[in-house]
């Protein structure tokens, strides 16, 4: 299953389709230091050639038959915390991405972004996106407004006898907490297929964790009996609902569990260093608890809004993560390098996609295709 993966990061996406079975032809990303974390860790994809530079000049043709296009296009211009100026901010890659599914022509395509983009002044931009990934070789003209361009591809849309290249397209707001991932981090996910795909029906992975099973786990006791939580006994209370069939969702507690002692030489071999900032707690600015899910990493510092880049202890305390602490939140193995100082180090993880999500979508993905290629047989 050969694919390209564009703005690549630090390697989150790319390190779950790796572990789904995808064979890495390349890698895009053009911040230096991520570009060193992808190459660090190189035997995730040996066969991928990392290619370092903006994404608006990388040539997506003349690489053969491709499996799979993804990419977790810049968010900034859809973030919360951001000016929100969409397509008229330049580092809105998504027309980069259009253009990869147009010259490579790819069984499917995986895009992910933050659910801000899912906001209503986004709404007609998102619309326009969604259109142009499902007629993908209607091109926008030089003298064509975006307007002029949305017009045409609602018009070939409805008309239904689109005879070039087309995807069927579905996109999904998930909660990575709900697939095993011990952060609530809401992202958006947009998967097409090609429409000589197989007309099997493909839909999203099913949650696999849940917040009620996570309360049932509490209430029982199993959760502090697991941690040897002394002096934390289960609350006996109706939890209104039968003992779910999910798994619960997994905490911060579990996430860091058996991490070194801050200090140790494995400890530093790990890059799980106590980081020599002050946290500070104040109105709106609390850490995440240990006993919950962390709040969404972001990619910041002493800046980050809501000190989602915090942990709070029972006792009250706070402190920053170590970068480690972050990738273990963000479920990176613990063989996965990162390189750079301690803020380079937050900042890749909060950019990162979720290693356990990427792996639930794309190996689903590529189950599907899969199935696509055995039913030919």
């Amino acid at each position: 299953m050969r694919s390209i993966e564009i703005c690549a990061g630090s390697g989150g996406l790319a390190a779950g389709g790796a572990l789904a079975g995808l064979d890495h032809h390349h890698l895009v990303e053009w911040n230096t230091t991520a570009l060193q974390t992808l190459r660090e860790n190189k035997n995730f994809f040996p066969k991928a050639k990392i290619v370092g530079g903006d994404v608006r000049d990388f040539q997506f043709g003349g690489h053969g038959p491709l499996s799979l296009l993804a990419g977790g296009v810049p968010c900034q211009p859809f973030s919360g915390g951001g000016l929100g100026r969409a397509e008229q901010d330049e580092r809105d890659l998504f027309p980069e991405f259009v253009r990869g599914v147009r010259e490579t022509r790819p069984k499917a395509f995986v895009v992910e972004n933050v659910r801000g983009l899912l906001r209503p002044r986004f709404a007609t931009y998102f619309n326009y996106v969604l259109l142009q990934l499902q007629h993908p070789d209607l091109v926008k003209k030089r003298s064509e407004s975006q307007q002029d361009h949305l017009r045409a591809l609602e018009e070939l849309h409805t008309k239904g006898r689109d005879s070039g290249l087309g995807y069927r397209v579905v996109f999904r707001l998930v909660n990575a907490a709900d697939y095993g991932v011990p952060q609530c981090r809401h992202r958006v996910f947009i998967v097409g297929f090609r429409n000589d795909i197989n007309d099997e029906g493909w839909s999203f992975p099913s949650p696999t964790h849940s917040k009620e099973a996570l309360l049932w786990s509490k209430a029982t006791g199993v959760y502090q009996e697991r941690h040897h939580l002394k002096g934390h006994k289960p609350k006996q209370q109706d939890l209104g609902f039968d003992r779910p069939e999910t798994l619960p969702w997994v905490t911060v507690r579990d996430a860091l569990e058996a991490l070194p002692e801050f200090g140790s030489a494995e400890a530093a071999d790990l890059n799980h260093v106590r980081p020599t900032a002050k946290a500070r707690k104040y109105p709106g600015h609390t850490g995440s608890l240990l006993d919950e899910p962390a709040k969404t990493l972001k990619a910041g510092v002493h800046g980050v809004p809501g000190g989602e880049n915090m942990l709070i202890f029972s006792n009250g305390s706070m402190r920053y993560m170590s970068v480690r602490e972050a990738a273990r939140i963000q479920t990176f193995p613990d063989s996965w390098r990162i390189i750079g100082s301690w803020s380079e180090g937050m900042r890749q993880m909060g950019n990162a996609v979720p290693v356990r999500l990427a792996h639930v979508v794309m190996k689903s993905v590529v189950d599907h295709l899969r199935g696509w290629h055995a039913s030919r047989n």
